[in-house]
């Protein structure tokens, strides 16, 4: 699949601000760019600097007054849709040091407060077969509900609500797995097939010894995803960090396949 991204933001900046920018699409073996352009208004600073896990790269900016960057893309996804249920887990013991942080609690996933609830919910099953038990249980038992969250909403508090956006059935999934001592990692993506269309996020699972999207609202497909970062939750994949005080102006993303 050959997906055209094109991302158009406009901030207004209430002084000289540093800003760390992620928004344009990974280089990777799964997703090859065919194209890529990133343009801003006058910046003060511009550098690039290589993203967690070696996947993408960060563009920290500093700015005054009014900012704008429109980013376009072309990417073909080449990414097999495997059946994530019959993935074997890898024992805590044996995984590679850098899926290891992936298993501890983070700022938004606190995955040692799901302990009990996986066991009880979830115990007779194991592996990919519970990762893919607990997406279908996420995408069930929650409503996708725009503004029903804001970005200090944890995973224990969509737990509790039962509703959320992307961010949030991304934040429980990853939550729930790593209860269940599989490695999870938060993932910024663009997918065509998102409503309302914007940044998407989906979580990504350690099974069988490689990563796996896997997405809980149901709206993106693996091999339709193009990944933009990843990290330990939506705190480490911001498309925008502000340094700053700031007020949104206009912001638009457009994904076609």
């Amino acid at each position: 699949m050959e997906l055209e991204v094109n991302v158009h933001l406009k901030y207004q900046l209430s002084g000289p601000t540093d800003m760390l920018l992620q928004i344009e699409v990974a280089d990777l073996a799964d997703q090859r760019l065919q194209s890529s352009k990133l343009d801003t208004s006058e910046v003060d600073h511009l550098a690039r600097v290589a993203a967690d896990d070696g996947l993408g790269e960060r563009t920290w900016l500093r700015a005054d007054g009014e900012f704008s960057c429109d980013y376009a893309a072309r990417v073909v996804i080449d990414r097999p849709v495997l059946d994530v249920g019959a993935l074997a887990a890898v024992p805590p013991h044996l995984l590679p040091g850098d899926a290891v942080r992936y298993l501890m609690p983070s700022r938004y996933c606190p995955s040692d407060r799901f302990h009990s609830f996986v066991e009880a919910e979830f115990g007779d099953c194991q592996g990919g077969a519970r990762i893919v038990a607990m997406r279908d249980w996420i995408n069930n038992a929650f409503s996708y509900v725009p503004g029903s969250s804001d970005s200090q909403t944890t995973a224990l508090e969509s737990f509790v609500q039962r509703e959320g956006v992307c961010r949030d059935y991304a934040h429980v999934m990853i939550a729930l797995a790593r209860a269940s001592a599989i490695p999870a990692r938060f993932a910024s993506v663009y997918a065509p097939g998102v409503t309302p269309p914007d940044f998407h996020a989906v979580a990504e699972v350690y099974l069988d010894g490689t990563w796996h999207l896997v997405d809980a609202t149901g709206m993106a497909p693996a091999d339709t995803i193009a990944r933009i970062g990843v990290g330990p939750d939506a705190a480490g994949v911001a498309f925008l960090s502000v340094f700053g005080s700031t007020t949104l102006m206009e912001q638009t993303v457009s994904v076609t396949a």
